[in-house]
């Protein structure tokens, strides 16, 4: 009788490890560098970010001459009635709006084109035109609105705003909390927009070789999509349909259990 009671809990086991088991998730990133080892790579070539359509960029222009500064970076300089200098304020001074074709409409100059240009090409661009115009110009361009999007099986998905043009999928990911206990390391998606096409790349963070991807540095607009297990899914999928299957399977392991019963008591 023990033996026939033990026959029966291990299918009784055996069902239901199917039904709700899961892989072994490995949740240990770069997990291919062995304890106490070292690892090193050569840094890849790391694409720059472009400037895009709808971006909000800051351009501060220094020079030596005080009227030039307020005239390029506040707006439009004019007199009042008693002569005094009075600068009217333009939107430079909350960013340039990158426009449907690619322009930004800069005080003095007028429309420039600067979509599909790094910060380096448009800032060199930028003084070659304002050369024009003053001596010596000093041009700064920075990302007003540079973001990042993470999603998934992490703990604060959310849209991140950044000061920098310069993170990582690491940083991105602390940004978000970290992934959870759920999230597939070994297969984040990555989705990026990038002079009119979108593309989507499959990342696996356990591996020591994305510390030299051309994708290890994150671009304006990324999205890191970080999937769940099947445990998860199992646990989210609260439908009917799901607990339809599930009665349905609960009701074939007990009636299993009393078939095996009673061949082994024949």
């Amino acid at each position: 009788m023990k033996n026939n009671n033990l026959i029966y809990s291990l299918a009784f086991i055996i069902l239901f490890s199917g039904l709700f088991g899961c892989a072994k998730r490995n949740l240990v990133y770069f997990s291919d560098i062995e304890s106490g080892s070292s690892y090193t790579t050569n840094i890849s070539q790391v694409e720059e970010p472009i400037i895009q359509t709808a971006d909000l960029i800051k351009i501060v222009v220094s020079t030596q001459s005080p009227e030039s500064n307020l005239l390029f970076n506040s707006g439009v300089i004019s007199n009042d009635s008693q002569n005094r200098m009075m600068t009217q304020q333009l939107p430079a001074n909350e960013g340039y709006l990158v426009d449907k074709n690619g322009q930004i409409n800069f005080p003095v100059v007028g429309k420039i084109d600067i979509a599909g240009l790094t910060r380096a090409e448009a800032t060199l661009k930028m003084t070659e035109i304002l050369e024009e115009y003053v001596k010596d110009p000093i041009v700064n361009i920075q990302y007003l609105n540079f973001k990042i999007t993470v999603i998934g099986e992490v703990a604060n998905p959310n849209t991140f705003t950044l000061s920098t043009d310069r993170i990582s999928i690491l940083e991105a990911l602390g940004l978000a909390g970290d992934m959870t206990q759920y999230g597939k390391r070994e297969n984040v998606l990555l989705i990026r927009d990038q002079n009119g096409t979108r593309k989507a790349v499959r990342l696996n963070l356990n591996d020591k070789a994305i510390l030299n991807s051309p994708y290890f540095m994150l671009q304006q607009n990324d999205v890191l999509y970080v999937e769940p297990d099947k445990i998860k899914s199992v646990q989210a999928s609260t439908n009917q349909r799901s607990l339809t299957i599930l009665s349905i399977l609960v009701s074939f392991g007990v009636s299993l259990m009393f078939n095996l019963r009673y061949i082994f008591n024949e």
